[in-house]
């Protein structure tokens, strides 16, 4: 009985060392950046949309560089990075997202904001980590959207910017 025990043990151990020594590492905050990548630079991102919000470009712009510089090691650089990041904003537009009965006007409406998105990853050579993708990501919210309009953008360029962030280094 007593050498039963000890097997499971042994066994138990052995399954421990070999699942830990195999799999693949997962990691939230700094992704999965490159071996020798060192530096990021990302260029302004025009607003080309038929509508658009006078501080978005500037404020897409710079919460980029903030979700790198603050979950990456990277090293932000004004051109030139191992990494870049360029591209421009191709839609900002508010539409209905429900109608309110008896009345001429949508309870629910929805803003969305479309960025298309060119990362170079200047360590790879091959290439296939590039990528030129838009981002689409939305808030609905009721009432008028002058007096929401900051921070429906804020929230919308957060989940734009993990969404970027996720596909350039954790291949999302």
């Amino acid at each position: 009985m007593k050498g039963t025990f000890v097997g499971y043990i042994l066994l138990a151990a052995l399954m421990v060392f070999t699942i830990q020594g195999c799999g693949v590492k997962y990691s939230l905050s700094g992704g999965s950046i490159p071996e020798g990548m060192n530096t990021y630079s990302v260029e302004i991102f025009e607003n080309i949309s038929p509508f658009v919000s006078a501080t978005l470009s500037q404020q897409f712009t710079e919460g980029l560089k903030e979700r790198i510089r603050t979950q990456s090691k990277l090293s932000q650089v004004n051109q030139d990075g191992d990494a870049m990041f360029s591209g421009v904003i191709t839609n900002y537009v508010i539409t209905p997202a429900a109608v309110e009965a008896g009345v001429d006007r949508a309870a629910l409406n929805r803003l969305s904001i479309t960025v298309k998105v060119k990362y170079v990853n200047r360590k790879d050579e091959s290439g296939e980590s590039d990528f030129e993708e838009s981002f689409t990501q939305f808030k609905e919210f009721r009432g008028e959207v002058s007096t929401q309009e900051s921070s429906l953008n804020s929230e919308i360029v957060k989940m734009l910017t993990e969404d970027v962030f996720n596909k350039a280094f954790n291949n999302w």
